[in-house]
């Protein structure tokens, strides 16, 4: 798996659904769009810049006609409340986790 540390520039929901969020995230030598099913757990608004940490070498796949070029890791804690896996720093858009 190539995982990359990856920053959320823009966030919107997906229209007729109610876990999904369109993200653009910024790789430091791409940009992409990733679809992930956080909507119920994440304001949009509140997670631009937010630093995250994506499975870049994923086969794109559509989901509800949208591209999607990789998927955001989270962790789930007790309560089954969703986090971003991100590193301490902020880091380099783009660096490898290793």
């Amino acid at each position: 798996m190539d995982l990359r540390i990856a920053t959320i520039l823009e966030a919107e929901r997906v229209p007729k659904t109610d876990k999904l969020l369109k993200l653009k995230i910024d790789m430091g030598f791409e940009q992409r769009t990733i679809v992930s099913g956080i909507a119920h757990c994440f304001d949009p608004d509140k997670i631009i810049g937010q630093q995250v940490t994506i499975i870049a070498n994923l086969a794109p796949r559509k989901i509800k006609g949208i591209e999607s070029k990789g998927m955001i890791l989270m962790a789930e804690d007790a309560d089954g409340k969703l986090k971003f896996v991100m590193p301490s720093e902020k880091t380099d858009s783009g660096s490898s986790v290793k």
